[in-house]
């Protein structure tokens, strides 16, 4: 049905691609679960809708530029999975037709603008940071700024965070229990940086020694979700030769970094990488899973009697890696503390890598129903396990003046071990 995919490069992809099409009975489950569906009410920004776009064009029956608006619109939650009775892999769909479609089509100058910018800043934290800083200078002259541009311009935090940096190597406290290899990300190291330093410092109170390879780089996410599968590739190999293989696992602190990597064997399907993209991708865990399996050695002493945390599942944590027990486990772990649920919390918050930039309304849109779900909890603190979904909420929170903490899981199990140092 699909073998005729036109383009060498692409063409390990054309079974999986193949398999995601030829596994939906279009039964339409997935639409509950679909934020773009929830927020537009179209059959065509639903997943079921998507496949059979993607199906037509790919057959050529359909224009690439007739399908592309709705695919752009998907997220890539990847809510639809653990909806799908099927068994759909709808990312194995998803990320390859738009490698495809790349070479298919001309976008606005705006447009390729606005990608060629996030491409070349985010995965690279040096670019990334002065680029905060170009914005910080931008925002006074918004006006001037081309409308296709303005999202990114407003995604500027007021104040960015001073540089941090660790260790290649950071000892265990007391007996050693394990040793890792963590992701310290490339947006991360820029907005948030004391999450990998939060991390770092709950591992190695529990037992862990903590390596940091220098030479890794992006996880490829960003590339990968936009269809950039040239890039997605290149990181990939970077990291592949840059994370030891003598460690217990690695880890991310980053739902969308986890998710990539776990993708590794598809991105570097065909090449010869590809055996050792498999290896790779089961060594790879989120923090939290880890640290469930390992148990906490010492039981942090926990914030004041009755603080309530409330708990956002982020999309590639829940949906990507099937993580929901293990960082609630944690939290719960902390005594004092009272763990809430969000309403509609299988729900995308609308941050999705660079989904902001390319679907300003619609993320706007998911970023406030999650804020008001965060706000009707009562919650004095939101933890999270993604950089996007903490820079999303943080942002709407402010704007409906709200004072509620967002924070990484990591960074809340520090500060509760700290109160109790």
């Amino acid at each position: 049905m699909l073998h005729s995919i036109p383009s060498d490069r692409h063409g390990p992809l054309t079974e999986p691609m193949t398999r995601a099409i030829e596994a939906c009975v279009h039964c339409g489950f997935c639409l509950a679960a679909c934020p773009t569906y929830q927020a537009l009410g179209q059959e065509m920004d639903t997943p079921r809708g998507r496949i059979v776009l993607m199906k037509q064009v790919l057959e050529g029956g359909l224009a690439w530029e007739a399908a592309q608006p709705h695919v752009d619109r998907c997220l890539g939650c990847l809510a639809c999975e653990p909806a799908c009775p099927s068994g759909v892999p709808y990312r194995e769909l998803i990320s390859p037709f738009r490698a495809l479609a790349k070479e298919k089509f001309k976008r606005s100058v705006t447009g390729t603008l606005s990608r060629f910018l996030a491409a070349q800043t985010i995965p690279f934290p040096s670019r990334f940071r002065f680029a905060m800083w170009a914005g910080r200078m931008t925002k006074r002259l918004r006006s001037v700024v081309p409308s296709a541009l303005q999202p990114m311009i407003d995604l500027v935090p007021d104040e960015v965070p001073r540089a941090q940096h660790w260790l290649p190597v950071n000892p265990a406290m007391g007996e050693r229990r394990a040793r890792v290899a963590l992701l310290i990300g490339c947006a991360q190291q820029v907005l948030e940086p004391d999450i990998n330093t939060a991390t770092i410092d709950v591992l190695v109170r529990n037992g862990v020694e903590v390596i940091v390879p220098k030479a890794q780089g992006c996880c490829g996410g960003l590339s990968w979700h936009t269809g950039d599968l040239e890039a997605a590739q290149t990181f990939a190999r970077r990291n592949l030769d840059a994370f030891p293989t003598g460690v217990d696992a690695i880890l991310t602190n980053a739902a969308g970094c986890g998710s990539a990597m776990h993708d590794y064997p598809l991105v570097l399907r065909g090449t010869s990488y590809a055996a050792r993209a498999d290896v790779f991708r089961n060594r790879v865990l989120d923090v939290s899973v880890f640290l469930a399996r390992l148990g906490l050695r010492d039981l942090p002493r926990g914030f004041a009697p009755g603080r309530r945390i409330a708990y956002q599942d982020a999309c590639h944590l829940l949906n990507g890696q099937n993580v929901r027990r293990q960082p609630r486990d944690l939290l719960r772990s902390i005594p004092g503390v009272e763990l809430c649920e969000l309403s509609d919390g299988h729900l995308c918050c609308g941050s999705a890598g660079t989904y902001n930039l390319d679907q300003p309304e619609i993320a706007a849109s998911l970023g406030q129903q999650k804020a008001r779900a965060v706000l009707a909890t009562g919650a004095q603190i939101v933890a999270t396990g993604n950089i996007g979904c903490l820079t999303q909420l943080r942002a709407h929170l402010v704007r409906m003046g709200s004072s509620i903490k967002v924070h990484h899981t990591m960074q809340v199990l520090r500060d509760a071990y700290r109160q109790g140092d």
